[in-house]
């Protein structure tokens, strides 16, 4: 990283978690809103967007869900908004597309490919759920696949090319580094990449240092000055995973998508908090966080005022 700053992403409320396991979790638009904003404000220049159904907090991939969220974001923050093209591992990819495809965000997320997406270990933490949907979906994680094949990605990067949108790269095993080269290497993904390593994903790569290691190593061998780097840790890894992160010049994603954790045995309460600490151990490590308007130089970005909400 060559600008000396670094960036926070704070993913607000993602598909990973169900209602039950925190009652800290954003659920309805108001929530999601007020969350993004309170992260924002707390020093995150980007917040990573998934919507919920408000009654029962399944994930909702609509453009109905996403509008009322994001009216509030721009109303109140200049904070740059990323929109999942992940939604959750049961939708299809065209269902996935639909709010980026409306919205024309200035970032949206790109898993770099199909894998083994396990999130049942969580059943042996949480016993008791207040909605029926939420231990069939954690349970179905044993025989699911997140689809993402070569002409789903090829159909999501397409389709966006004239929006200018932005794609943050989802990167969860080093053969999906080579994924973005293939799709670099034929034009149909642009530099600079802002490329997001994602550890500790049953199905993906661990998160021990090494790992961080090898997947820098190998986006600095495939892609040189070309990309930004980020990593996201799951669950517990979160903090150590972003600083060692940091320490290496990257930039820097929290947030209860990731995990609902401050500490050992402490729920979050806000995404603000996991973002003032993480933020802590960036300014320790003798460092500045970014502003939105640095991110959007250092990433190149169109700008808020070319979106379509």
């Amino acid at each position: 990283m060559t600008s000396g700053k670094v960036i926070i992403t704070c993913a607000v409320t993602g598909s990973i978690h169900t209602p039950s396991m925190s009652p800290h979790l954003p659920i309805t638009a108001a929530e999601i809103a007020d969350a993004a904003i309170g992260a924002a404000e707390a020093g995150a220049a980007i917040v990573h967007l998934h919507a919920r159904n408000p009654e029962n907090g399944l994930p909702d991939q609509s453009p109905e869900a996403f509008e009322p969220i994001l009216r509030v974001i721009k109303q109140r923050s200049d904070c740059v908004v990323n929109i999942t093209t992940g939604g959750a591992a049961t939708m299809t990819a065209e269902e996935r597309l639909r709010p980026v495809a409306t919205f024309k965000p200035e970032v949206a997320s790109l898993n770099m490919g199909s894998m083994n997406f396990g999130l049942y270990p969580m059943l042996t933490r949480f016993k008791e759920f207040r909605h029926d949907w939420e231990r069939p979906y954690l349970e179905g994680s044993r025989d699911r696949v997140f689809r993402n094949t070569f002409a789903d990605i090829e159909y999501i990067l397409t389709t966006c090319a004239e929006n200018g949108t932005r794609f943050e790269v989802e990167c969860y095993d080093i053969g999906h580094l080579y994924t973005l080269a293939h799709f670099a290497d034929r034009k149909i993904i642009h530099p600079p990449f802002f490329v997001q390593s994602v550890f500790g994903i049953l199905g993906g790569i661990g998160s021990h240092p090494e790992d961080v290691l090898h997947m820098k190593r190998t986006a600095d061998r495939l892609f040189g000055d070309q990309y930004s780097w980020s990593v996201l840790g799951a669950g517990a890894s979160q903090m150590r995973i972003a600083a060692q992160a940091a320490a290496m010049g990257g930039n820097v994603r929290v947030g209860l998508e990731d995990s609902i954790w401050l500490g050992p045995g402490q729920l979050a309460r806000t995404n603000a908090e996991q973002v003032v600490k993480v933020r802590g151990i960036i300014e320790g490590l003798g460092l500045s966080t970014a502003t939105p308007a640095e991110a959007r130089d250092i990433l190149k970005l169109k700008g808020g005022d070319r979106v379509a909400y």
